[in-house]
């Protein structure tokens, strides 16, 4: 199969107007009738590991505008590693009010910062529901894949750290986002701590999943933690799973926006929706990825945040 041609850049997007209304949300082997116009799909980084304030609430606030079919984030929506109850309350609900005018157009998968302990992952799956999950819109097979299945735990040392980078981003954001790129400017490699993990279960799941929906046009595979560039010997099973179907990959995790082709695929590793930034380049970006499905291969056109402005001007 040849590459996938994927449009990526940043900056304004030129994007039609004609708005395609949603399809409601199908389980893993239903099948939907596909419309004329393309299925438009806005994809977020990720908002925490340290959130810059005001950018994710721009972010959503653009994303609205531009009236997507879907939403999808590849996780970190909160900043956790946390047990107090109260605490995690108060960070889910300052979250879902950001997103509510999307209500189910919004899916998710879990980040290590919202799925970090037993705690955190029972209040996920009462808030957002499963971890892992599966969508078929408008002949389109989304594949939530969950990277914290079961949760990874950090050293304690590194928990502090968080903690400490959380009290230093809401007391001094521009400072300390300075002095973050300044220790890391000279560093060839920025790696975050933390493993992918995901059970056998869940491989079995999407392998129903994948049986169950042999063709449809396109699948695209959303998780956090880019599972490729980890040993993940279950990621590889599920990998393998996908065959020769057209599909595209689509993660996040490293606050580092990069491509590569794998087996004449696409692999996206997105950059922030706000998180902070841990290194200088091309990638450092905060952006949504903008995909649009219509007849053929989808396109992919990057959106940067800072490069959108509403109808009164800056």
């Amino acid at each position: 199969m040849k590459a996938l041609l994927a449009r990526l850049t940043l900056g304004l997007a030129t994007l039609g107007l004609a708005a395609c209304a949603a399809t409601d949300a199908l389980g893993p082997t239903s099948a939907t009738q596909q419309s004329n116009a393309p299925l438009r799909i806005a994809v977020i980084g990720d908002r925490t590991g340290g959130h810059r304030p005001h950018v994710f609430e721009r972010a959503m606030e653009h994303i609205e505008q531009l009236q997507p079919d879907l939403v999808l984030s590849v996780g970190d929506l909160v900043e956790g590693y946390v047990e107090d109850e109260d605490e995690l309350a108060r960070q889910w609900d300052e979250i879902e009010a950001l997103i509510a005018p999307f209500g189910s157009r919004f899916l998710s998968v879990p980040g290590n910062h919202d799925y970090a302990n037993a705690t955190m992952a029972r209040i996920w799956t009462e808030r957002r529901g499963t971890p892992y999950w599966s969508e078929v819109r408008d002949g389109v097979l989304i594949l939530g894949l969950s990277t914290e299945d079961p949760p990874v735990p950090l050293p304690e040392s590194a928990v502090e750290g968080h903690l400490r980078l959380q009290a230093a981003i809401a007391s001094d954001p521009e400072g300390t986002q300075a002095r973050i790129l300044e220790a890391y400017r000279d560093r060839e490699n920025v790696e975050k701590p933390g493993e992918v993990a995901i059970s056998d279960a869940q491989v079995e799941h999407f392998r129903q999943v994948l049986g169950a929906n042999p063709a449809p046009r396109w699948t695209i595979v959303l998780m956090h933690k880019p599972a490729w560039i980890y040993d993940s010997a279950n990621f590889e099973r599920i990998e393998a799973m996908l065959g020769d179907r057209p599909y595209t990959m689509i993660a996040g995790h490293e606050h580092y926006y990069a491509h590569e082709e794998r087996f004449g695929r696409d692999y996206i590793t997105t950059g922030t929706t706000g998180g902070i930034w841990l290194q200088d380049g091309p990638g450092r970006v905060d952006h949504l990825l903008w995909v649009a499905l219509g007849e053929g291969e989808p396109t992919f056109t990057n959106i940067g945040i800072d490069g959108m402005f509403g109808v009164t001007g800056r």
